[in-house]
């Protein structure tokens, strides 16, 4: 009986619900556009090679077209191996390219998330909080807290 009244007390505090938006936080974050920013410059060289030989595959293939008809049969056989062997090494090292990319990708967004994640936790302790949620379908926009995470992640570069 002497714990009704507690129980009571606590049961009639409102609750106090947060929501974090992630996609905001990848977007908008400090450390998610230093982040995006890093990987861009280090696949930079990888995507200017792959650009390049897309245009000398492009080229072969229109040469090919162009002068088939014209070509003696020996020579466009020949042609159409080079074509080949570039496409698969075009679409090869596209592959690796999409491959590397993503796994970059997804080791930043680890770190941001994890970053977040301590920064949700830091403003659930420090405001309160009884409840804090990511990737809902619908919220209140007053219960969006997305934007004291991302000054806290600005804060903690």
């Amino acid at each position: 009986m002497a714990s009704l009244p507690v129980s009571y007390a606590s049961a009639s505090e409102p609750l106090k619900v947060g929501y974090v938006n992630t996609q905001r936080i990848f977007r908008d974050a400090p450390t998610a556009v230093k982040a995006a920013k890093k990987i861009e410059v280090e696949f930079s060289k990888r995507d200017q090679d792959l650009q390049r030989l897309a245009k000398q595959l492009q080229t072969l293939q229109e040469s090919l077209e162009k002068n088939a008809v014209t070509m003696a049969e020996a020579e466009r056989r020949s042609k159409e191996k080079d074509l080949n062997e570039l496409s698969r090494e075009f679409q090869r090292k596209q592959r690796e390219f999409r491959e590397d990319l993503n796994l970059r990708q997804n080791e930043e967004n680890a770190a941001i998330i994890e970053k977040a994640n301590k920064a949700i936790k830091q403003l659930a302790e420090s405001e309160k909080y009884d409840l804090i949620v990511q990737d809902v379908v619908w919220v209140s926009p007053k219960l969006d807290v997305t934007e004291k995470i991302i000054k806290a992640l600005s804060e903690g570069k």
